[in-house]
């Protein structure tokens, strides 16, 4: 049997994670869970003795005053209750869900800020998914949390005040109570941790069937489900993942009757067994009928005061698992140093050393990157060339400070980037990466990075250095039109070359001293490809650039080329030395040269 994982954190500790947030961001969260529990105390006192109070003045033939009196008081603090209690539930929501929106933004900000190879590693993204189911909505951990101490407050509080009112009452009654509660929530906790252990099936069913209704309804499958009608394949997959749901749900249900069974005789013999004894207490000591319902009807409050009790006490466990893993999330190490590094030194120039680098993925079973040396000069044009999986976007990464090297060194200036604030650090470099983050936001907005403080003049003349200016004329409202169609309907939807021009407006805009490109102009065709090569040194003005292409002759305009080849370097020069080298890379360029050469042989 697998070993269940135990959590980092109990649920004490989780309870008063919770608890500082809410005094840190709501106090009056903390206010309303004791104000409910003691209203909802209040209102059950006041409808347990209404009943009794009542028959007791009829029993003793009391003034017709008394009586309307009697029933005026408790009308009017069961109405008083009522008020208090909808006006405290009109104000739960809103600050329980400023609660769990500071939890999220401690999620979100672990997301964005997070050193990079932590978004490479599977432990990582378990927890930021458990982390985030933990807070997405109104009936996760990190909200339900509130209603799950109220109502534990509430229950522990209604058997303190219940126990006082039966203390007449024989022990032996008060033990068959708790049995039968015992039994029931024994059922009952069966049923809940069955369907707790088997959430992550039915979870599992759920998003297949999400999925495929996403895409069979997404825009990016539109053109290949009409034109190789997977129509009816798409619909076989959704009625294949919802009848194993269904056959799933069936075992769900067979769990669920046993245990409604289980609590349906315990409740049957609890009351009859409270309704034998308190018959025999008014035959034997003259029980009158006003005390004969309190008793009886306290007995039954009392019944759910303990399964409240036990219940909340399983929901709070659960709850707080769910809370742990986010914690986890939240603590989980950074390899990178940020606020605790150094700031890096303001220089006039940068020089980037790479020292005795090799660097190796995570469960790969060899080094990318082998015992590379290089020096990237100040104000240098740099050029990095190789065949698919040579080790280019690597190389860059470890450039930048996403990676650190498995072995050797990383020197800006000659010291070790691993003593910088790497956020700092970042500042140095404007980068334009294979993969686009292009998000639902105005052209400036994507540009400019930011929603405030925008120069629209600097952004216009980025654009017009990325060629997309033409592109930007055409624009239904120019600068200020959304991008993406998955926030406003009015985006428009840029082809991959538009795309990539977009990116390196952003590069540019930033204005940083190094000037990273890998793979710039992939997804441009050769007339818009060779444009960008044409500013490429308006560009770079001032800046020292990494240019990574598998294009060679994209690197004419670069001051030195290093051809990798299996994670080294195998070549370095100028485009003219190298092909005179007659090398790997002349050969490359050969072979590349021919499709653009009428009457070449492949």
């Amino acid at each position: 049997m697998k070993k269940r994982e135990k959590p980092k954190y109990n649920a004490a500790q989780n309870v008063l994670w919770m608890v500082r947030i809410a005094w840190s961001t709501r106090r009056v969260c903390l206010l309303i869970c004791a104000a409910t529990a003691a209203l909802e105390i209040l209102y059950n006192l006041a409808q347990l003795y209404i009943a009794p109070e009542i028959l007791k003045r009829v029993e003793s033939h009391a003034p017709m005053g008394s009586l309307i009196g009697t029933i005026a008081f408790f009308t009017a603090a069961i109405f008083l209750i009522l008020v208090l209690k909808d006006y405290v539930s009109e104000n739960t929501l809103f600050a329980r869900v400023d609660v769990r929106s500071a939890v999220i933004e401690k999620v979100s900000r672990k997301c964005n800020t997070t050193s990079y190879p932590n978004t490479l590693e599977e432990n990582f993204t378990k927890l930021r998914e458990r982390a985030y189911s933990a807070c997405e909505g109104n009936r996760e951990a990190t909200e339900l949390i509130w209603q799950t101490l109220t109502l534990l407050l509430q229950n522990i509080g209604g058997l303190i005040v219940y126990l006082t009112i039966l203390s007449r009452l024989s022990p032996l009654l008060l033990a068959v109570v708790a049995v039968t509660c015992l039994v029931s929530f024994l059922a009952s906790g069966y049923k809940s941790n069955w369907t707790f252990a088997h959430r992550d099936a039915e979870d599992k069913y759920y998003a297949k069937k999400t999925y495929i209704r996403r895409r069979a309804e997404s825009v990016e499958l539109a053109k290949d489900i009409r034109i190789f009608g997977l129509q009816n394949w798409l619909n076989d997959l959704l009625n294949s993942v919802h009848d194993a749901y269904l056959d799933f749900r069936m075992k769900v249900e067979r769990v669920w009757l046993l245990a409604d069974l289980v609590e349906v005789l315990m409740t049957a013999a609890r009351n009859g067994i409270a309704y034998v004894y308190l018959i025999g207490m008014a035959l034997r000591d003259g029980l009158s009928v006003s005390e004969f319902l309190l008793y009886f009807t306290a007995v039954t409050t009392f019944t759910q005061w303990i399964m409240g009790i036990l219940d909340q006490a399983v929901k709070l466990h659960k709850q707080s698992i769910d809370i742990s893993r986010l914690r986890e999330f939240l603590d989980y190490p950074e390899p990178f140093k940020f606020d605790d590094g150094e700031k890096v030194p303001r220089a006039e120039t940068y020089e980037l050393r790479l020292e005795h680098v090799s660097f190796r993925y995570p469960g790969a079973a060899e080094d990318t990157i082998h015992d590379l040396d290089l020096t990237v000069k100040a104000g240098e044009k740099l050029a990095v060339v190789g065949l698919n999986g040579a080790g280019k976007t690597t190389l860059v990464r470890l450039l930048c400070g996403l990676f650190d090297p498995t072995q050797g060194r990383v020197l800006l200036n000659g010291k070790d980037v691993r003593c910088f604030d790497r956020r700092d650090y970042y500042t140095l470099f404007s980068a334009v990466f294979q993969e686009f983050s292009v998000l639902d936001v105005t052209v400036a907005e994507n540009v400019a990075q930011s929603n405030t403080d925008i120069d629209r003049a600097r952004v216009l003349e980025c654009l017009d250095k990325a060629g997309l200016t033409e592109a930007m004329d055409a624009l239904p409202h120019g600068l200020d039109t959304h991008v993406g169609r998955d926030v406003y309907l009015d985006g428009v939807l840029f082809s991959g070359g538009q795309t990539q021009r977009l990116m390196l407006a952003r590069a540019l805009y930033k204005d940083a001293p190094v000037l990273l490109l890998d793979e710039p102009t992939a997804a441009l065709d050769p007339i818009a490809e060779n444009d960008i090569y044409m500013k490429y040194n308006d560009m770079t003005a001032g800046k020292t650039s990494v240019f990574i292409s598998h294009r060679l002759a994209s690197t004419r305009f670069c001051d030195r080329i290093i051809f990798l080849s299996g994670g080294k370097i195998a070549e370095e020069g100028t485009h003219e030395s190298l092909l005179a080298l007659g090398g790997e890379y002349a050969n490359l360029f050969e072979v590349q040269s021919r499709y653009y050469q009428e009457g070449k042989e492949f």
